[in-house]
């Protein structure tokens, strides 16, 4: 059985972490970070997009801003498949 992640990554996804900064609600002059981490696909974050529009229509504190790093964690030169398997022991 192979795990959701491991299928993702096989398709494309790679791991984005993003740090939001947001302004607390009772205090706007203090800034509050956030840290979210998802597979996601390159260029367009999908998931990231989704999530960025969720916060801003369902979270009282106002987005100061948004950074992101992205990286493919399965190239296509990294990963082959095996025909078989030698056990030792």
């Amino acid at each position: 059985m192979v795990s959701d992640a491991f299928a993702r990554q096989v398709a494309g996804y790679g791991l984005t972490t993003a740090r939001i900064l947001y302004r607390m609600p009772d205090h706007p002059s203090v800034l509050q970070e956030f840290i979210w981490q998802t597979y996601d696909l390159a260029p367009e974050f999908p998931e990231l997009t989704r999530f960025v529009t969720f916060w801003r229509e369902k979270i009282e504190g106002p987005l100061h801003s948004v950074t992101y790093a992205h990286q493919r964690l399965i190239g296509p030169n990294e990963w082959r498949r095996t025909d078989g398997e030698f056990v030792l022991h």
